[in-house]
């Protein structure tokens, strides 16, 4: 389990990795583009009507440019929203069934016969503090991602 764990966070992490890289170039390859296409809409006005309307060519352009990339960044956030929160429910359920598991539960007592309650405290107290943070995270980014 701990193995396909690892290994579902190796894949999605390449796939994160690949497609940052590819959205980068892209961003690059379009800021180039547009500042080419500005400079030619900047000397074409500049020839034709001064200097003036030539600076509120250009604006009026990176205007259009940032709106483009306003509402594209809220249609993919508002889409990434609704994935993530299918399958937080689903992960809760399983959490639940998980726990609810009589093999688990068996090994688990094993486990404490084991090592011992005296030692078994202080890591148990250790991972209840991490389970308390990572769930204090998670609540935090659920509260958060709405209000934007």
């Amino acid at each position: 389990m701990l193995q396909r764990m690892i290994a579902e966070v190796k894949e999605t992490t390449g796939h994160t990795v690949r497609l940052t890289s590819l959205a980068f170039a892209a961003a690059v390859g379009l800021f180039v583009t547009t500042c080419f296409l500005c400079a030619a809409a900047f000397v074409a006005v500049l020839q034709r009507h001064g200097p003036v309307a030539a600076c509120l060519t250009g604006a009026a352009i990176f205007f259009v440019v940032t709106l483009i990339a306003v509402i594209s960044y809220m249609v993919r956030k508002r889409s990434v929203v609704a994935r993530v929160a299918r399958p937080a429910e689903a992960a809760r359920s399983a959490a639940q069934s998980f726990l609810a598991d009589p093999v688990l539960l068996a090994s688990g007592l094993q486990i404490v016969r084991m090592i011992g309650v005296k030692r078994l405290v202080p890591i148990l107290a250790v991972g209840g503090l991490a389970l308390g943070l990572l769930a204090r995270s998670q609540m935090a980014e659920s509260t958060a991602e709405p209000a934007e």
